[in-house]
């Protein structure tokens, strides 16, 4: 493997991982692996006042699922963990003392200043995705001096950043276009400090369906509310890899090892990508549907035990699984639909048995079906269809006519799951059992 591009991702532990920001580490990702290179995960928590271990453990926890791995680091319980600004203060105040040295700082009532050279000219830089990008620092009204310690000792994120870049021989740097304007501050450390600037990329920002910028508060700007409301990893960060690249062809659906093949620059997209959520839902549903059904009830079964449902019988629960996951688009929808296997799930609408049960024809012909039925053998929903003919026949009707009745006879409503293949899995004992709770009621009314 070439070491030749390195690329990192810099989060603050301050909040929830946000979708841009896993955005951000994705596309640095998929560079790294395009071209053999390494990914570094560094947080940025210099911080402490808002730093919380609980955003940290997010931020960990969403790469993870999301499947964005990262090369290096120190070692944490036998794999690495991220580096983490905090324990590479010495790192930093080596730096410092170079620029102060070279005549570069100032000292301002405690803080630590950085001189911006005024006589430099406009710096200047091609990014890889905004195009030709020139700023002025010359002006110190519009472009102060910067900060780069606080009295109080802590160091600004632009020093640390542009020093951990440094000494992690970071080759490309990708990030959000609200930090495009930081770039040419960045890049006068950088010279100041003896380095040339790493390649830059800056990512358009991801936008509402209105046009709004998407903040904390908006629906779907959480990974973890994907992970809670039963997503699938893998189309997550496929929906994502699809925010600002693009494969230049009709298709959504994306393996993983084509995306690292195909991302390259011609690729990303200048113009902001609006997000919806409702694509990735859509896009969900076509992961859950393609899915392998073991690897589908693994990934549903928490959801399941989580709905105060049973799950200890694989094999019942991947034939439930199979009837009803056309039916969803997340696997938090998946209870819903368990609970019409469940006898004690059942709830019977009144106005579903009068619709379906309230002619006295209708009710004959289903309590002559619940009898046949209780001598069926061997039980099968093919089975179950002959008999519904059979009483069709003798009662001069469709058989269709009849399959209305014995939804609701069984469930108690006039839509669900697929009929027959329901009775297959509850078997003839709570299939007569419903019949006679739901007729009892028709009776009664």
């Amino acid at each position: 493997m070439s070491d030749a591009v390195r690329t990192r991702f810099a989060p603050s532990p301050t909040g929830y991982l946000h979708v841009g920001g896993a955005r951000t580490a994705l596309f640095s990702w998929l560079h790294a692996r395009r071209h053999g290179g390494r990914f570094i995960l560094r947080v940025e928590d210099t911080d402490a006042a808002r730093n919380t271990d609980a955003a940290f453990a997010a931020i960990l926890d969403g790469l993870r699922w999301l499947g964005i791995d990262w090369d290096e680091g120190p070692d944490v319980g036998g794999r690495h963990g991220p580096y983490r600004q905090s324990e590479r203060r010495a790192i930093y105040d080596r730096h410092l003392l170079r620029l102060a040295e070279a005549g570069h700082t100032y000292d301002d009532q405690g803080a630590i200043r950085f001189r911006f050279d005024r006589g430099a000219g406009p710096t200047q830089f091609t990014d890889r995705i905004c195009g030709p990008v020139s700023f002025d620092l010359s002006d110190p009204e519009t472009s102060p001096d910067m900060t780069i310690r606080r009295p109080d000792g802590s160091y600004i994120f632009h020093f640390v950043n542009v020093v951990d870049d440094i000494e992690m021989g970071i080759t490309t740097v990708m990030r959000g276009d609200d930090h495009l304007p930081n770039t040419p501050k960045h890049i006068a450390l950088y010279r100041a400090l003896g380095h040339e600037p790493p390649e830059f990329a800056h990512i358009p920002l991801i936008l509402n369906a209105d046009g709004s910028k998407m903040s904390k508060r908006d629906q779907g700007a959480a990974v973890q509310s994907y992970m809670d409301d039963g997503f699938l990893p893998e189309a997550v960060r496929n929906y994502l890899c699809l925010l600002g690249w693009s494969p230049k062809d009709d298709r959504e659906k994306l393996a993983i090892d084509e995306v690292i093949a195909r991302f390259d620059w011609p690729n990303l997209n200048r113009k902001s990508a609006s997000f919806d959520l409702e694509k990735c839902r859509w896009l969900n549903g076509q992961y859950l549907q393609a899915m392998p059904l073991d690897q589908a009830w693994l990934s549903a079964r928490p959801f399941i035990t989580g709905a105060g449902l049973p799950a200890d019988d694989p094999e019942r629960g991947r034939a439930i699984l199979a009837i009803v996951r056309p039916k969803v688009r997340l696997l938090s929808e998946l209870s819903e639909w368990f609970g019409w296997f469940e006898d004690d799930r059942l709830t019977i609408d009144p106005a579903a048995v009068d619709k379906a049960l309230g002619d006295p024809d209708k009710l004959a012909a289903v309590r002559e079906l619940r009898a046949q039925l209780a001598d069926l053998k061997p039980w099968s929903g093919d089975a179950v269809q002959s008999s519904v003919a059979e009483v069709a026949a003798r009662h001069d009707t469709k058989p269709g006519k009849l399959m209305l009745p014995l939804r609701v006879a069984v469930t108690g409503q006039t839509s669900g799951p697929d009929l027959l293949p329901l009775l297959q899995v509850i078997g003839r004992d709570s299939t007569l059992a419903r019949i006679d709770r739901v007729l009892a009621t028709a009776s009664e009314s």
